[in-house]
């Protein structure tokens, strides 16, 4: 499963105008929202250059970027922001564009939201945990005494963050997922310069921009950080390609991550370096070189790893 950001801000804010800039989605932009509108899901590319080296060292049919999967959900009520309880960080914007605009202020507004968000989400949970405790059921009880002393804890004006104790697992809180903020205006990005970017061609975008980077690929890079992301790749005539795992994660993790038939016969794990690979300009003269390792399934696998995984079903 890809990694999923969900996208949070105050109405007119631009939050699906970014959604469209790093998805190329062309979602519509409309002023109000309700619970009955559907959330926007789609993809965002994550731009590396070492991938398109290494597609050029293997003579690649096809290159195939990293993503992440973003969704963005028509408002910021509880139940609207219960549908991202699943994501694994959100991105907060907030307008910098209006006369009368306070970054600042819409930050601290949609963090209380996210708090209200979450207390609603304990106090249902409580209500039926409460209700399932009257069997005697030990476990149960036990859930709903620690749900009545999470919901206090956040009617005292903490966040789940700050709980001492470890959180039910079933809870899947808002306000412990890392929160990065971007500002739609002069102190940050315009948003709907860049979705207006995202419908051109590459080639015409790069030519307009005159050689600056993208502003959105400062919003993924600040993404990649706050979850501790790695990229590896697999590098291939037929196709090479870009993967993202958390910092830590093993050569059986990334085999999962590819296929989970992989993961279920992986046999053992051929590690190259991508900057071997595309100095020596093959896999053959990377293992020639000596530089090649094998590993089994609990290599901690490296940022810019290429990985060429063996394995039997």
């Amino acid at each position: 499963m890809p990694l999923e950001i969900g996208i949070v801000g105050l109405p007119n804010a631009g939050k699906t105008t970014l959604f469209n800039a790093l998805t190329k989605a062309g979602a519509e932009v409309t002023a109000y929202a309700s619970v009955a509108d559907k959330s926007n899901v789609g993809m965002a590319l994550m731009a590396d250059e070492r991938l398109d080296a290494l597609a050029e060292v293997v003579h690649a049919k096809k290159v195939t970027p990293a993503a992440i999967r973003v969704v963005d959900v028509p408002g910021t009520g509880a139940q609207l922001l219960g549908g991202l309880r699943q994501v694994d960080a959100l991105l907060a914007v907030t307008d910098g564009f209006s006369p009368d605009a306070d970054p600042a202020a819409d930050l601290e507004t949609l963090e209380l939201e996210l708090l209200v968000a979450d207390r609603d989400h304990v106090e249902r949970r409580l209500e039926r945990v409460a209700k399932q405790a009257k069997s005697g059921d030990q476990k149960v009880k036990a859930e709903a005494a620690e749900l009545e002393k999470l919901l206090a804890h956040l009617e005292g004006g903490a966040t789940l963050a700050d709980y001492p104790a470890e959180l039910p697992p079933e809870l899947e809180p808002l306000t412990t997922k890392p929160l990065l903020a971007v500002e739609n205006g002069p102190g940050g990005i315009d948003c709907k310069l860049e979705a207006e970017l995202a419908e051109l061609p590459d080639d015409e975008a790069a030519a307009f921009r005159e050689g600056r980077p993208s502003a959105l690929n400062e919003v993924v890079r600040r993404l990649s950080e706050a979850l501790d992301l790695i990229t590896f790749f697999t590098a291939g005539e037929k196709e090479t390609r870009a993967w993202t795992l958390r910092r830590g994660e093993t050569a059986l993790d990334a085999a999962a991550t590819i296929h989970s038939d992989i993961a279920r016969g992986f046999i053992r794990c051929e590690v190259i370096q991508w900057r071997d690979l595309v100095e020596l300009g093959s896999h053959a003269e990377v293992a020639r070189h000596g530089k090649q390792g094998l590993e089994g399934k609990t290599y901690a696998v490296q940022d810019g790893d290429v990985l060429n995984i063996r394995f039997n079903v």
